[in-house]
């Protein structure tokens, strides 16, 4: 998809991206924290939103969280994973986990979403045609972290951080697999905690993440 990127515009995106998602300073290789951001501040560029938090909670077409902001969900997802991460070398501590992918990992793992929300009404015209819808975010992200020249680790967790639908089909390496439980986990105790818009049964049946 060739968009037309403005410079100014994209300066101002990427000041807003670092201010949504600070946990990006936690990613210790600086060429990595800046594609991290080049990915988020293109994929909001090519779409109405400026901001992270300007997009829609949750997935189209799912239930969406009763508060809280697209940005809240990254920052949640990347916090749970290094979590995980920490625990599991806490008591394991010869289990190598790189940390800077599974931070990138973590922060970018939905940067499709502004594609597939900005298109979502689009493909609600003619489903037999479009699809419903035509690209998931998973792999329109996958197809924006090869452009900025994000690594292949933090590539392949975006494509396939989902388990339940295209990371089905794929063995998740190390990180990748702390990612999807962070995820995962962050809808799984928010539809317990009663914080989604609908019936928990209803939401547990309906999210891809």
């Amino acid at each position: 998809m060739a968009v037309e990127l403005d410079p100014q515009s994209l300066a101002e995106i990427r000041s807003g991206v670092l201010e949504s998602l600070p946990e990006i300073s936690q990613i210790k290789d600086e060429g990595l924290r800046e594609k991290v951001v080049e990915v988020h501040a293109r994929a909001l560029a090519e779409t109405r939103y400026k901001r992270i938090e300007d997009m829609p909670l949750g997935d189209p077409g799912s239930p969406p969280m009763k508060q809280g902001t697209q940005a809240d969900h990254y920052r949640a997802t990347a916090t749970i994973a290094i979590g995980m991460a920490r625990g599991m070398q806490e008591v394991l501590p010869d289990v190598e986990i790189d940390f800077d992918f599974v931070i990138a990992g973590a922060l970018t793992h939905d940067v499709g979403k502004a594609y597939e929300f900005e298109h979502w009404d689009r493909w609600a015209g003619d489903r037999r045609r479009t699809g419903s819808p035509s690209l998931r975010h998973p792999a329109y992200g996958a197809h924006l972290a090869l452009t900025v020249g994000l690594p292949e680790p933090v590539v392949h967790c975006i494509a396939v951080h989902s388990y339940l639908a295209e990371g089905s089909f794929v063995q998740a390496s190390l990180e990748t697999t702390i990612v999807q439980y962070a995820d995962a986990a962050f809808w799984t105790m928010l539809n317990a905690g009663g914080y989604m818009q609908g019936e928990p049964d209803v939401v547990a049946n309906n999210r891809h993440a």
